[in-house]
């Protein structure tokens, strides 16, 4: 058997002695993501019951878990991901990659042409460890994320969006800053201490 790394190794422990890892499991959620997006939204405001909702990168399904409980009964949720997700009760999931045309016309049928009120994306490529190349990867999916909220969102729509910090990280701001009449980057507690993620949440999308 093939010995663990040492870094495989401290993510272990770290997961396994993770307070939020002990709380998702003993609440029912599908991970630990699922308090990112409740700690934003507790102070933000963001879901709100009614909302077409599109969580981009769903699996395993925390978030989409989130907005099922908060939208109601008139709420939509739409989620994609390349990954495939057991089914959530009242989520409509699409499994592939939307850059591909089949899939993002897809997508669009799905959301219809009223389009949606709030994006999420908590979008990560698979990480290395090595920053150099990990913070590109991650760029690049926030940089697809931001082009979707301009495709699908309607005027006023809010975005959120996890951003790897690095090269490329300002520049990402000051595109979303100008889509958008208001953007800041929040980092919630349940975000671990040393990852570079922080969230970059993009509100009142403009008219363009």
């Amino acid at each position: 058997m093939a010995r663990r790394s040492k870094s495989s190794e401290r993510w272990l422990r770290e997961h396994f002695s993770d307070p939020f890892v002990k709380r998702a499991q003993a609440e029912g959620w599908r991970s630990r993501a699922v308090f990112k997006l409740e700690q934003i939204d507790q102070r933000e405001r963001l879901v709100k019951p009614g909302m077409v909702v599109l969580d981009l990168g769903a699996a395993p399904g925390a978030w989409s878990q989130y907005l099922r409980r908060r939208l109601g009964p008139s709420g939509r949720v739409v989620a994609t991901d390349l990954l495939p997700m057991e089914p959530l009760e009242g989520v409509e999931f699409l499994q592939g990659d939307f850059r591909e045309d089949g899939v993002f016309r897809q997508l669009k049928d799905a959301l219809g042409a009223a389009g949606v009120d709030l994006l999420l994306s908590d979008m990560a490529p698979n990480l290395s460890g090595m920053d150099a190349i990990d913070a590109p990867r991650g760029m690049y999916l926030a940089e697809l994320a931001l082009d979707m909220a301009q495709e699908v969102l309607k005027p006023g729509g809010d975005a959120l969006i996890k951003v790897l910090q690095g090269a490329g990280f300002e520049e990402l701001v000051a595109l979303a800053r100008t889509r958008f009449a208001r953007v800041r980057c929040l980092k919630p507690e349940a975000s671990r201490s040393r990852s570079s993620e922080t969230y970059l949440l993009a509100s009142g999308r403009r008219m363009v």
